[in-house]
């Protein structure tokens, strides 16, 4: 198969409907990151095809959970994972990517402009000095980043508002991980986490979501500095 019966193949089981807009998004995406990616570190994958299964169809796999309507933030995007591509499969949703690095935020923005997306926008921030000013302003937070979930839900929840939810995308057998960062939880306020299991389109790797709910305020102190949060975890 070639990378556009693959991805839309690999999208199909993920959303009902896939245009060839977004396929020709994806794929101008795809060839922009790896055009930059041989002057820049941004991702260990270098063949197209797979960016499609192990990048673009892993990302996908949250397009279901997105609010139409509602406001995403992307925390700790890197090279715009799972945030671009889920930008460009659900249109109707807004994102903010968020990242600490300048470079990976300016390419973001480089593939925003080169695409015409006007649904995403890329922030260069630390997420704890970000969260200063978007407290409880999103609907949703995701990440892929491989921090363990105690860091993640610091950084991440705090932005959310109460009834939305944090989806964190894990390897499958992150249960243990789960198990640990109960009383993290419990502190900013979220409610029983629920992990939803999928499998990788033509990749076959199973990987799991782990949603957490939000059921009241993250007090105010958290996040705290980074620095705290990885010596000091939940």
């Amino acid at each position: 198969m070639t990378d556009r019966e693959l991805l839309y193949t690999g999208l199909k089981e993920f959303l009902p409907e896939v245009s060839e807009k977004m396929i020709d998004n994806l794929l101008k995406f795809s060839a922009l990151l790896l055009e930059k990616n041989k002057v820049m570190n941004l991702t260990a994958v270098t063949e197209p095809t797979e960016v499609v299964t192990r990048h673009f169809l892993d990302c996908a796999a949250l397009a279901p959970h997105m609010p139409q309507g509602g406001r995403v933030l992307d925390v700790g995007t890197g090279a715009g994972f799972p945030g671009m591509p889920l930008a460009i499969l659900c249109p109707e949703t807004e994102f903010v990517l968020l990242d600490a690095l300048r470079k990976r935020i300016d390419f973001l923005n480089e593939v925003i402009e080169t695409l015409g997306l006007t649904n995403v926008t890329a922030v260069h921030a630390r997420a704890e000095d970000f969260a200063k000013d978007s407290r409880a302003s999103f609907d949703m937070a995701v990440s892929r980043a491989v921090a363990d979930l105690r860091t993640l839900s610091e950084l991440a929840v705090p932005m959310v508002k109460v009834g939305g939810c944090f989806l964190a995308m894990k390897a499958a057998d992150c249960a243990e991980e789960v198990q640990g960062a109960a009383h993290a939880f419990e502190v900013l306020g979220i409610g029983g986490p629920e992990m939803l299991s999928y499998t990788v389109p033509h990749d076959g790797i199973e990987r799991a979501l782990v949603r957490l709910p939000k059921i009241s305020d993250t007090p105010e102190k958290y996040p705290r500095r980074f620095k705290k949060i990885q010596t000091a975890p939940l």
